[in-house]
């Protein structure tokens, strides 16, 4: 069992200035976060009647256990991350975190 963030960032205006952001900025800063074991990132395509996605964009971010979640939102790499959203998240970023099991 792990434990993992999935931060789902909402539409932006500015799609391509978002994602240049996301990818040169904020990647290898939450990159840093300690003990961080797996960092994905998915943009969903529209559904089958091409009906935008809800989400821009959804990233996971894993580690081995609560406590090692919790030390890394709190270390100075966890600050600097969370407080970077202000700089490109304005659309909005609605997250959640608990434990994980792989099913398959």
């Amino acid at each position: 069992m792990t434990y993992q963030l999935t931060a789902l960032y909402h539409h932006p205006e500015d799609v391509d200035a978002f994602d240049r952001y996301y990818d040169g900025t904020h990647v290898p800063l939450a990159s840093t976060l300690p003990g961080l074991r797996s960092y994905t990132v998915s943009r969903p395509d529209p559904d089958a009647d091409g009906k935008q996605a809800p989400y821009r964009l959804v990233a996971v971010l894993t580690w081995d256990s609560a406590e090692a979640f919790h030390a890394a939102v709190s270390s100075a790499e966890g600050q600097a991350t969370l407080a970077d959203l202000a700089n490109f998240a304005g659309a909005g970023v609605d997250m959640c975190t608990g434990t994980s099991d792989a099913v398959v």
